[in-house]
């Protein structure tokens, strides 16, 4: 298992509050899979990319509109924090704690 697997209890500060949700990293080589599941429903990662303890991937979100996320972040132990890139919304800060 990769230094950046797991699941990750996480918060996105977005401009519609406080979004809960548990991302999923699975890695393979120099990429990863994974979902995004919390209060907007269930998001693919799609292009994720492993560098280090660095992630980099975009989600594909059809509610409240159409929209495609630019995430990054970076992982240390047990925590993750990182941005996505929420279009014209602006960028939305988000951390969360590997499951054990």
């Amino acid at each position: 298992m990769a230094a950046v697997d797991g699941a990750y209890d996480c918060v996105a500060k977005t401009p519609m509050g406080d979004q809960n949700g548990v991302l999923t990293v699975i890695s393979s080589g120099d990429g990863f899979h994974g979902t995004f599941a919390g209060m907007m429903g269930s998001l693919d990662v799609a292009e994720g990319k492993v560098d280090g303890n660095k992630l980099r991937w975009k989600m594909n979100m059809t509610l409240p509109m159409p929209m495609t996320l630019e995430c990054e972040a970076e992982v240390n132990g047990d925590a993750i924090a990182g941005t996505m890139q929420l279009g014209a919304f602006g960028t939305a800060g988000f951390s969360g704690t590997r499951r054990a």
